[in-house]
């Protein structure tokens, strides 16, 4: 009998790690492979052409869970997920990252008696006013084996007294997917639609704490027009925040586009002289890519981008990111590639879960 897996998704950063694992675990008999879009992301510039664009098979289940506050989502995922748990009857349940969904199928599936496996475990922001900081605790507290993309995440785990036995490095599937799909993007034409033709910059903004705030918002837009002027910059805008933006955006040179599918945004920033973002998946990517990135935050989950990448820290505030904008300038980071972030994450994750599953 095969292993059965349900495998959740609920937001794009899952997706893009789920696509290479998916293909990895459902490459021969061993696993019987069970997708699940909890629908977190829930229309189709979001999550349905990321679906397209990476190859994913159709979900076997799709809750439909929609927006919501974090009280509301999380208690909806696990409302619609525990029927899908019960009915499959799964040897186990395999969540990622540290969204609402990957906490909510998490606690639906330990409390149900079922074996979770946690992608992207042991990563610490040690910020607790983060949404995503209590997801990862949470989630790394009741989990039976734990993937790790870096260093720091396995050291976290042991200082949490995690049985080391249960912890794996097994590298980043981000950049699985970057690598599978990095020349088709690189030869695509969004560069061209968009009119990027010589030397530009790449922004994404998502973040409560960043665009919730009317006066957060002001700073970060301050900042980046001062940037646009030295270089033109591309900003693909979040659904939720298109309306706040277009009121505080006043130049020309700070180019507001429609969300992009994870081709296109993977050809925008493959070509890109520099990105600002507040994601953690775009802090890994860019220093996969070797293209300097300051993080519109004032912590960061994935050291590694720090500590051996093209990341630095730019905070929040018109004057730090302006800041660290002159610090780029001035002294480049020069990154290196961390260790197991070499397109083979997927074929470690499948060894890894084969081991604990006494299938290898």
């Amino acid at each position: 009998m095969p292993v059965k897996l349900i495998c959740v998704g609920g937001a794009r950063p899952n997706f893009m790690k789920l696509a290479p694992l998916c293909r990895a675990l459902m490459a021969d008999g061993t696993f019987d492979v069970r997708l699940v879009h909890t629908g977190q992301h829930y229309d189709d510039a979001m999550s349905g052409q990321f679906f397209r664009d990476l190859q994913l098979p159709d979900p076997a289940h799709h809750l439909q869970v929609g927006s919501g506050s974090h009280a509301h989502q999380t208690a909806e995922v696990m409302k619609r997920f525990e029927p899908v748990v019960l009915d499959e009857k799964p040897d186990g349940v395999l969540v990622v990252g540290d969204v609402n969904s990957t906490l909510a199928c998490a606690l639906v599936a330990k409390k149900l008696g079922c074996r979770v496996i946690h992608v992207e475990a042991g990563l610490r922001s040690f910020d607790r006013g983060m949404p995503e900081e209590i997801n990862r605790l949470a989630t790394d507290a009741i989990s039976d084996l734990f993937l790790v993309t870096e260093a720091s995440g396995a050291a976290h785990l042991a200082a949490e007294g995690v049985d080391p036995a249960k912890v794996v490095f097994v590298g980043n599937l981000m950049i699985d997917s970057l690598h599978f799909h990095l020349e088709q993007a690189r030869n695509g034409s969004i560069r061209r639609k968009l009119g990027a033709n010589g030397a530009y910059g790449l922004v994404t903004l998502h973040r409560p704490s960043n665009v919730d705030s009317s006066a957060q918002l002001e700073q970060i837009v301050a900042a980046l027009a001062i940037i646009a002027t030295e270089v033109p910059l591309y900003f693909p805008v979040h659904p939720r925040t298109r309306s706040r933006l277009e009121a505080l955006v006043s130049s020309p040179r700070v180019q507001l586009v429609e969300p992009l599918g994870y081709i296109d945004f993977l050809g925008m920033m493959s070509g890109a002289q520099v990105v600002l973002t507040d994601s953690g998946g775009i802090q890994e990517e860019t220093t996969a890519l070797g293209i300097p990135c300051l993080t519109i935050r004032d912590n960061t989950e994935r050291p590694v981008t720090i500590e051996e990448g093209t990341n630095r820290l730019a905070g929040s505030s018109r004057e730090s990111i302006l800041n660290a904008w002159r610090e780029h300038q001035a002294s480049p980071k020069q990154g290196r590639v961390p260790r197991f972030w070499d397109g083979q994450a997927a074929g470690r994750c499948r060894e890894a879960i084969s081991r604990f599953y006494g299938v290898i």
